[in-house]
């Protein structure tokens, strides 16, 4: 009987009809295991995952697979993205199994009785190839391994708890010798000079990495002018190749080759979330304003493609699409001629868009990068191209989307669009964002509890990254605008992600609560992968959230929560850019202007808060005179007619100020 049609999860929706005796993960299937004392076959996809969808095509939809799969083990099949807690661990039971990355799919065969592995792999084919075996001979592999290798799987299982004890051990807490310049010097040392981004292929997005060089070149720090460099290559090279959709706008998940040109076709929202404020930021910083419509056009997509009723945003767009993967996407000759029939329009979109290339789709088609001579920002002639193909390609049939509005990734995307508001003063995307977070609140966030998928009723309860990147959101929402219950909001998420997921012993946080149950032990990890380190957020976030509300303990926690790190900055502090741009604020604190003033009052005061809010080095807030239930530092920084300015460094403050010409600049 296979348990998932009535699942709140598209992915394991999609194996509802496999013939495999598919469950949930729950308490259920684990106890069906250990009744019937046999392995769980455990398998982590996602919904946008071209090769999850292939094993199901080749193996589960297979009628004798099944049979062997339900015969010899209780299969699960998990949403990696409902349960991250439950990805990582068996990630890094994989990568430290094998030596090598995990990657999804995720098979794991795990002992019912420790939920601790037996074998870990990704992807199987049905037929012996490329060094794997075939999934039906590994199924009959395990299963004889765990009839008569019974005392050697024991043995392992011994062998893995002392690992995870030792990795639950402190690490050391002495400051790392110049981590800035190390961390330069490593991001140099890997950089592709030619084409930007690191060398080699598959290219990522390293969205935290760049915001680090961007941190840089904005404070005009030592080696600020490698850093630019490598950061303007990168982005440019990002927005004008086939990791960008040039029709619609957005970011696919990554490309598959050196040159920025093929991309694998999913559109995540967690990586756009992240692109878009480094975006708009270095659009400021750097006197960009093509990089300021790449910004504001990944923010219409995102609207436009992903965006739910109620205000929140949808997780994903498959790789997929009838025709097969990047059917969507690319152009052959024949369905350019046919969107753009006019001769002479085909002739510029073949010079704009490198047409008169070889075909980079498959030696048959053109995914579309821009030509290098092409300016990145569209001129009156290349938008009517772009309009035309837009039109031509909204008729093919689209990439499933699902739907699963997941907290972390909503956060993440509320926390981009009010950076992106501020650094581009567009009201528009401030309401954006605030339609975002009112989802949040009133879905996601339930009798003082937040939750990790917000359209969910039986979501688990949040993980770490849930509330370090929700804080972070509100904290970016007070900036905007200061609503009053947006900031009993954040102290809420404070104190339970204090109380739920601290270290008390060593310092940082854990990603799972003790509610979580996770197997193989709560991890503790300070280095960012394609989503930055929670840890890093939330230092940032109460290390923002104490200096505003002036608690030294808020404080405390942020800088016990850095020291936690510090092995990871010394070691490879290029792992870690969003740990070491808190590491660096804690060195030197951003300045922080609290303006208590109405609308009208902040009106004057505004064409001199404006270049102060374009510094990373500054904070603002505005308060209004009749704002509640603000902490006794705080309220003590009183309105005054006309409005007053209160200007901190640290814990430090200068005398209140009554006229913006006398702020600081």
């Amino acid at each position: 009987m296979n348990r998932l049609a009535d699942a709140d999860s598209l992915y394991l929706r999609q194996h509802a009809d496999n013939p495999v005796d598919w469950w949930p993960w729950c308490d259920e299937a684990l106890a069906e295991a250990r009744q019937r004392d046999c392995p769980v076959l455990l398998s982590i996809g996602y919904a946008a995952c071209h090769w999850c969808h292939v094993m199901a095509h080749e193996s589960f939809a297979d009628a004798a697979i099944a049979a062997a799969m339900n015969a010899r083990f209780v299969c699960i099949k998990l949403d990696r993205e409902q349960r991250p807690d439950l990805d990582r661990a068996y990630q890094r039971a994989q990568q430290a199994l094998s030596g090598r990355p995990g990657g999804w799919p995720l098979t794991a065969f795990l002992d019912p009785h420790t939920l601790l592995p037996i074998f870990i792999g990704t992807y199987f084919p049905p037929q012996p190839r490329h060094g794997l075996p075939a999934f039906g001979q590994l199924l009959t592999a395990i299963a004889t391994a765990w009839r008569d290798q019974r005392d050697a799987i024991t043995a392992q299982g011994a062998q893995w708890h002392q690992w995870l004890a030792q990795r639950m051990q402190p690490e050391s807490e002495s400051e790392p010798s110049e981590p800035l310049a190390r961390a330069l010097q490593q991001i140099e040392a890997r950089f592709d000079r030619q084409h930007g981004g690191h060398q080699g292929a598959p290219k990522f997005p390293q969205a935290s990495e760049l915001e680090l060089l961007l941190d840089v070149v904005a404070d005009a720090a030592p080696g600020h002018g490698d850093a630019e460099t490598m950061l303007v290559a990168t982005l440019d090279a990002m927005a004008r190749g086939g990791l960008r959709d040039q029709l619609d706008g957005g970011f696919f998940r990554y490309c598959v080759d050196a040159g920025w040109g093929i991309p694998h076709f999913e559109k995540m929202l967690y990586d756009n979330a992240q692109l878009l404020p480094l975006y708009a930021r270095a659009a400021r910083v750097l006197d960009r304003p093509d990089w300021a419509g790449v910004a504001r056009d990944c923010a219409h997509w995102m609207h436009a493609a992903l965006g739910l009723p109620g205000g929140g945003l949808a997780s994903a767009l498959d790789a997929d699409s009838p025709g097969g993967e990047g059917a969507f996407y690319v152009w052959t000759r024949q369905q350019l001629a046919d969107a753009l029939p006019d001769p002479t329009v085909l002739a510029r979109a073949v010079a704009a868009f490198e047409l008169d290339a070889p075909p980079n789709f498959e030696s048959h088609a053109w995914h579309l990068h821009l030509a290098q001579r092409a300016p990145l920002a569209a001129d009156r002639e290349r938008a009517a191209i772009t309009d035309a193909l837009r039109a031509a390609r909204a008729q093919r049939p689209s990439p499933a989307r699902d739907d699963k509005q997941l907290t972390a990734w909503n956060a993440l995307a509320c926390a981009g669009l009010y950076r992106c508001a501020l650094a581009l003063e567009d009201v528009d995307l401030a309401r954006q964002a605030d339609a975002a977070l009112a989802m949040l609140r009133q879905h996601a966030w339930r009798d003082g509890v937040l939750y990790a998928q917000a359209d969910s009723a039986g979501s688990a309860p949040g993980f770490l990254d849930d509330y370090a990147y929700t804080l972070d959101a509100v904290l970016e929402a007070l900036a905007c605008r200061w609503r009053d219950e947006d900031f009993a909001l954040a102290l809420a998420l404070r104190a339970k992600l204090v109380a739920d997921f601290a270290d008390t012993g060593y310092g940082g946080f854990f990603f799972s609560s003790i509610a979580h149950a996770t197997p193989l032990g709560r991890e503790r990890s300070f280095e960012d992968a394609s989503q930055p380190s929670g840890n890093a957020i939330a230092a940032a976030a109460l290390l923002r959230l104490g200096h505003l509300c002036g608690e030294a303990t808020c404080v405390d926690i942020a800088e016990r929560t850095v020291r936690a790190g510090l092995a990871s900055l010394a070691e490879f502090p290029a792992a870690a850019p969003a740990l070491l741009r808190v590491w660096r604020r804690m060195q030197d604190p951003p300045a922080q202007l609290i303006l208590r003033a109405d609308a009208i009052e902040q009106a004057r005061w505004e064409p001199a808060l404006a270049p102060l809010r374009a510094r990373a080095a500054c904070m603002v807030y505005v308060i209004a005179p009749d704002a509640e239930a603000l902490p006794p530092p705080l309220a003590a920084r009183g309105w005054r007619p006309g409005g007053v300015a209160y200007w901190c460094e640290g814990f430090t403050c200068r005398a209140p100020i009554t006229r913006p010409d006398d702020l600081p600049t």
